[in-house]
């Protein structure tokens, strides 16, 4: 479990080695993207931000328990291979240590995760601003961005939010988790605190934790298993996904929210 918090990448790699259960959850990418949208949690949801964090780390959680167990009894089943892991002894690490390491990470999330954001940044401006002729349109409506996306707008429809700015947003996730966000505020600016409501923003979250990890984590099962997983992974998580996210929306409208 403390291993899916992180990077999807990393997670089948390392559970590719481990085999059987534990490579039921690392194939899984459970789920540390949730700090990912927690712009989404003060803009839509300002008195309970800290508590629907919370809860979309606690559903991660409970998805990949879910997920464990459903993978165990069918794909993987038989007698795990033991893992013996030999610890380092704990010291107290070093200022320079310290200072290296958050360079490391800083440096790969500059080179890997910020040029994807800002290229997904660039591309979704570009299309938002440019119809097929390439004249600049005044309506975003008439975009490229718009005609690409409205055709996946029906798949989201049930779920309350097929407005195709969502869609557009959650096809550049799949670049990078970290880019729903950014081009829900290129699309959005600072009004989509008016245009989600409540119910329709929480089951977007939902969707947004338990669907397709991004292109580096596909790449890497791929790598590690071929095409065929990396195809079934993706598929698998998106129909997942929208499924929980159907039954919060549904449940939701159940309870008159």
């Amino acid at each position: 479990m403390y291993r899916s918090r992180g990077d999807g990448e990393q997670n089948a790699s390392v559970g590719k080695r481990q085999e059987n259960d534990d490579f039921a959850d690392s194939v899984y990418e459970l789920y540390g993207k949730a700090s990912d949208l927690c712009i989404l949690f003060g803009c839509i949801f300002p008195d309970y931000a800290a508590l629907v964090m919370i809860g979309l780390y606690v559903l991660g959680i409970v998805m990949g328990i879910i997920m464990a167990l459903l993978f165990k009894g069918t794909m993987f089943k038989g007698e795990p291979v033991p893992f013996v892991m030999e610890l380092p002894n704990y010291r107290l690490p070093g200022m320079k240590n310290v200072g290296q390491l958050l360079w490391e990470k800083a440096k790969d999330f500059l080179q890997r995760a910020f040029t994807v954001i800002f290229a997904a940044t660039i591309v979704i401006w570009f299309l938002q601003s440019f119809d097929t002729s390439l004249n600049m349109v005044t309506d975003s409506k008439d975009s490229i961005l718009a005609m690409i996306a409205g055709a996946l707008s029906p798949v989201f429809a049930p779920l309350g939010f097929g407005d195709w700015r969502i869609s557009t947003a959650l096809v550049t996730g799949f670049m990078a988790k970290e880019s729903v966000v950014a081009t829900l505020e290129v699309l959005f600016g600072s009004s989509i605190a008016t245009v989600l409501t409540p119910l329709a923003a929480a089951t977007l979250l939902v969707f947004s934790l338990l669907y397709t990890p991004c292109v580096a984590a596909i790449a890497s099962v791929r790598r590690e298993l071929g095409g065929k997983w990396a195809i079934a992974v993706v598929l698998w998580q998106c129909f997942v996904a929208w499924v929980a996210a159907f039954l919060v929306h549904s449940i939701g409208l159940l309870m008159g929210f």
